[in-house]
């Protein structure tokens, strides 16, 4: 049985398959680089004043729906026909009038239409531990989204910054038939033999450049 982190599908799924098979399989990880404190902080900062208001009073491009929920933990069942389940924590939880829910994910990015493709499948393994959790009552996702927002322009005065943090939404399309596929996908790269490197993967770069010096210094 493998724990799968929704966080790793858009970024070490698609950058190395090895990488992802190492890590998931015989819990070999990249080492740990130094991430800026201060995107968290602000990430933190932007969601919490969010809880308990619709988003509509925020912007009037947002959808209807009462914030209920905070950077919550979810873990889910098994993944149909496959030995992999989710395990992580999602950004926001927003009620619908109609009682189902809007999940969200709230990136500090530019808001590029890219970013849809990108981690759809991110929010899909969320709504998939959301609406199949091992533990507590599942709810029902109607709606995914990308609440992104990224500094438009800054004001210094009275010793202090302005940020303009405007935000955008991105609607990700609901596809529960493609991400049943990508999951089965990940299955099949899990029971397999270890892939193939990704050519252009600098951790693998890096790995071989180690070995190599090693080897001459020590030959």
């Amino acid at each position: 049985m493998h724990k799968l982190s929704p966080s790793d599908f858009a970024f070490l799924y698609e950058e190395c398959k090895l990488c992802y098979y190492l890590k998931v399989k015989h819990n070999i990880k990249h080492p740990q680089m130094p991430f800026p404190g201060v995107f968290s902080t602000i990430n933190t900062k932007l969601q919490t004043p969010l809880v308990g208001k619709d988003l509509k009073s925020i912007s009037k491009n947002l959808p209807e729906g009462v914030v209920e929920k905070q950077e919550g933990f979810v873990e889910s069942k098994v993944v149909p026909e496959t030995n992999v389940f989710i395990k992580g924590k999602y950004d926001l939880l927003v009620r619908k009038p109609d009682g189902t829910y809007i999940l969200v994910d709230l990136k500090i990015s530019k808001p590029d239409d890219d970013k849809i493709e990108k981690y759809k499948t991110q929010l899909f393994a969320y709504k998939f531990s959301l609406e199949s959790p091992v533990k507590d009552n599942p709810i029902k996702i109607t709606q995914l989204g990308l609440l992104i927002f990224y500094p438009d322009t800054v004001e210094l005065k009275e010793d202090s910054a302005y940020f303009d943090f405007a935000p955008k939404w991105l609607e990700v399309p609901i596809d529960e038939d493609g991400f049943m596929k990508f999951m089965k996908g990940v299955e099949d790269l899990l029971s397999g033999s270890p892939p193939e490197e990704d050519e252009n993967c600098k951790w693998c770069e890096y790995r071989h450049k180690g070995e190599e010096i090693s080897h001459i210094k020590n030959s």
